[in-house]
């Protein structure tokens, strides 16, 4: 049987008849329907697109056995700001020395668009100046930049894209020159892509030679590295540490060296950045336990009784909200590479081709994206350091056009902690 190897990845794709006899077996074989109307190098497209499927996963089986289930949930303690504030020295040589080494690196999660802000780009691009030019990108580089700076060292910061924003967002940043940050130092890789699927469980198409491709959810950063090849780079570095945050907070504070150090100090595999709640219904995920091990419960899965309790000083047993960045030591993150990810479902409003080939843009949702979380990697790990921070100058998340973690509200903070906009 002749192989035949993607142009950009390591799998190898099938040749017509294979491809038939794999989806027939897996009641998949509308994925073909249009092979014979496409050119040559449309059907190499679709052939590269469904050897890289694996149909055997649950997904494709049995959506109902993707439902997560969730163990017993428990409070989980914190480093808090009153008891770190004695030995933040401490902490800081640890953070800067293991910079200084090269043992660090910061992984941007950078794949999503504007469209929540009305902004049709890649979210980094979006710029918070009055009066100047102030990219998101540019406010986190210069946050990391600050870092660097006192280390005397680069730390290797490694931005994922998607397929959708890449070349946008490579050229955008070659054409600030990355903000001054070394461009040597500046290493990019796509975010994994998974099939949207109907409600019967048929993978959806959006034109003759494309599946429907969505991101695979931040929690697929470190696999869609290894994809990449980063973690060759990783290895020869000789990096332990991998600080992971999301584009979308402009105060997003980069290999922290405080953090950095409390973190390998600790002995634990991980930390996560967290600040205490507003408010008992404030709606973000809280650092805990699940069956003894960290994990992260969302507040759509508290229940009342969760979301009320209290200490005995009155401050509330699940009050640490995560912010997305977490570190986590490298060794461990490779066991995660073996493990069966959990997938996370979603419905939505999934435009496709109907048989004959029409474009369908549905009012209502049709369909099913799956996605990994960051927070399920928590959850792989054996032991996790909360270490709060404070909120004012550490959250500005920017993710509506008005309102609540707006643009509008992360402007203030900016401005507040002595930002010129």
């Amino acid at each position: 049987m002749k192989i035949h190897r993607c142009r950009h990845s390591n799998v190898n794709f099938m040749t017509y008849t294979e491809a038939k006899q794999y989806l027939t077996a897996h009641g998949q074989e509308h994925l073909l329907r249009f092979y014979d109307t496409l050119t040559v190098s449309q059907q190499q497209h679709l052939l590269e697109q469904i050897s890289a499927l694996r149909l055997e996963r649950p997904q494709f089986q049995d959506r109902n056995a993707l439902v997560q289930k969730r163990g017993k949930f428990a409070p989980l303690g914190a480093l808090t700001q009153e008891e770190m504030q004695n030995k933040k020295a401490e902490y800081r040589k640890i953070g800067i020395q293991a910079i200084r080494n090269g043992k660090v690196g910061a992984v941007l999660l950078a794949g999503g668009q504007g469209s929540r802000l009305g902004f049709d780009h890649p979210k980094g691009m979006f710029n918070m100046g009055k009066t100047r030019d102030l990219y998101i990108f540019q406010c986190l580089i210069e946050n990391l930049l600050r870092v660097t700076r006192e280390a005397e060292a680069f730390v290797p910061l490694m931005i994922m894209t998607s397929v959708q924003n890449d070349a946008e967002t490579r050229a955008f940043l070659k054409e600030h020159h990355y903000f001054g940050y070394s461009a040597d130092n500046v290493h990019f890789f796509q975010q994994e892509t998974e099939p949207a699927v109907d409600e019967a469980g048929k993978i959806l198409m959006n034109a003759p030679d494309q599946i429907v491709l969505s991101p695979n959810g931040n929690g697929g950063w470190f696999s869609s590295m290894q994809r990449a090849g980063l973690l060759d780079l990783i290895g020869k570095i000789g990096m332990e540490w991998l600080n992971v945050f999301a584009v979308d907070n402009v105060l997003q504070q980069i290999a922290d060296p405080v953090f950095l150090g409390a973190t390998i100090d600790s002995g634990c595999a991980s930390g996560g950045k967290v600040v205490s709640k507003a408010t008992p219904d404030e709606r973000v995920g809280v650092l805990c336990l699940e069956d003894g091990k960290p994990s992260i419960v969302e507040y759509y899965e508290m229940t009342e009784e969760m979301r009320t309790r209290r200490n005995a000083d009155g401050t509330l047993a699940y009050r640490f909200g995560v912010i997305l960045n977490y570190l986590f030591r490298v060794d461990s993150l490779m066991h995660t590479l073996g493990s069966d990810f959990p997938l996370h479902i979603a419905h939505k409003k999934i435009p496709h081709l109907s048989p004959d080939g029409t474009l369908i843009k549905p009012a209502q949702p049709n369909g099913y994206k799956f996605e990994t979380l960051v927070l399920d990697m928590v959850h792989m790990q054996d032991s996790c350091l909360a270490f709060e921070v404070e909120r004012e100058k550490e959250f500005a998340p920017v993710k509506n056009a008005e309102g609540v973690d707006s643009v509008q509200t992360a402007r203030a903070l900016l401005e507040q902690n002595g930002v010129i906009l």
